[in-house]
């Protein structure tokens, strides 16, 4: 079950999509984002499908893997797909049993936002699989830089934020070899009803977190006996500087906002 969850995943390579300043990578991923919940016609997802596949084939990320993302969310997504296909009542009847009622705009509703969760966890998966957490932490300081006139701790906040993405990985990892363990001892996690699930999840819960705790306690230690301090008067072993491959990305991202604004005008 947790070798089902690929967030957090980093896969190296040298790749032209590795290479993109990953900063570029950050803005163009909430771009994609943006687009997908603008976007109504289903020739703009198409696009947008083959958009991620092919940055997925340059980049060397098996597709297998880009389908398994899916997995965590396939129930949310066939239940917001159900509930929008029962509860939409526009357009044309289609199908009547009792109270059940579907209707042509139900359909495209539940398929539209089926798409749009498919798509954006694709896009999302991508940024993480092309982007080392260090190169992630750099890119999210720099771009809430200019927010420290405010005294906004960008440093502190975009440090927990990759730290967390980091441990993703491990701690399920750890879940998994805790699942096994209990699992050996006769624990059971699959049977019985939702209740006895949740019960069953207890002996896994509990030496989960005493893991974290003492994780988050080891990094601590390590970081003050590294002299950290945060960001102030922190200099980077690699500075970060726009190349050409971040102008042809960029360039691909604004034909795509072209073919986004035509599709909402026609």
């Amino acid at each position: 079950m947790m070798n089902n969850i690929t967030v957090g995943q980093y896969l190296p390579g040298t790749s032209a999509v590795h290479r993109l300043d990953p900063r570029v990578k950050i803005l163009l991923t909430a771009f994609y984002i943006a687009a997908i919940f603008i976007a109504k016609k289903y020739w703009m997802y198409a696009v947008f499908a083959a958009y991620i596949i092919a940055a997925a084939l340059i980049a060397r990320v098996p597709l297998k893997l880009l389908l398994k993302s899916i997995r965590p969310i396939l129930f949310i997504v066939v239940f917001t797909f159900v509930m929008n296909l029962l509860l939409v009542r526009e357009g044309n009847l289609l199908w009547s049993f009792w109270k059940i009622r579907i209707y042509s705009e139900g359909i495209h509703y539940a398929v539209r936002l089926a798409l749009r969760l498919i798509l954006l966890l694709f896009g999302t998966s991508m940024l993480t699989f092309t982007t080392s957490p260090i190169a992630l932490t750099d890119a999210l300081e720099r771009l809430m830089k200019p927010l420290s006139v405010i005294k906004f701790p960008a440093h502190e906040l975009a440090m927990m934020m990759t730290i967390a993405l980091r441990f993703i990985p491990t701690l399920l990892e750890e879940a998994d070899k805790i699942m096994k363990a209990q699992k050996a001892r006769g624990a059971e996690f699959d049977t019985g009803n939702l209740f006895k699930k949740a019960k069953a999840m207890i002996p896994l819960l509990v030496p989960l977190f005493v893991n974290a705790f003492r994780r988050a306690d080891e990094l601590a230690m390590a970081m003050e006996s590294r002299c950290y301090h945060g960001g102030k008067g922190r200099t980077r072993l690699r500075v970060m500087r726009l190349t050409y491959v971040d102008a042809v990305a960029i360039g691909i991202n604004v034909l795509l906002l072209g073919l986004l604004i035509f599709s909402r005008l026609i």
